[in-house]
């Protein structure tokens, strides 16, 4: 594969998933009820936060070198990810 395929192939992901993370953080929520954007930006960016925790779980499962750096930073990035979850829904 060239790598001007690999890029476009790379780029498309990364779309995919800001935009399967928009629906599921409910974009179309804000234009049914004539709110604001905010709940839906921070709902995209605490999935991606838990994403990120997810590779890093993922990564210490695979890594042989590192593999207590990933699976402190993976934790850490899932508790980041619930307690936004937690802040954002009122129940801290």
């Amino acid at each position: 594969m060239n790598k001007t395929s690999s890029r476009m192939l790379a780029s498309f992901k990364y779309i995919y998933l800001v935009a399967f993370f928009a629906l599921l953080s409910g974009f179309f929520y804000p234009f049914i009820t004539h709110t604001s954007f905010d709940g839906v930006i921070s709902g995209v960016l605490v999935l991606f936060v838990g994403l990120a925790g997810g590779v890093l779980l993922y990564k210490s499962a695979t890594s042989e070198s590192k593999r207590a750096l990933f699976l402190g930073g993976g934790f850490v990035l899932m508790a980041i990810s619930l307690y936004y979850i937690f802040q954002f829904t009122g129940r801290t």
